[in-house]
């Protein structure tokens, strides 16, 4: 038999965190408001920076 390493749990602040923003997710997709996006992504940037 062969042991496997255990992996360490995330603390529970770490899971209730993760829960809160799925479910902001969930309803900003249900309601249809999409949220914010507040990065942009590099091909993005680029496309603008040609256009200026």
């Amino acid at each position: 038999m062969t042991s496997t390493p255990r992996l360490n749990k995330p603390p529970l602040e770490h899971t209730y965190s993760a829960a809160a923003l799925n479910l902001i997710r969930l309803d900003a997709w249900w309601s249809g408001h999409p949220l914010d996006r507040t990065r942009t992504t590099h091909l993005a940037r680029l496309e603008l920076s040609l256009t200026a």
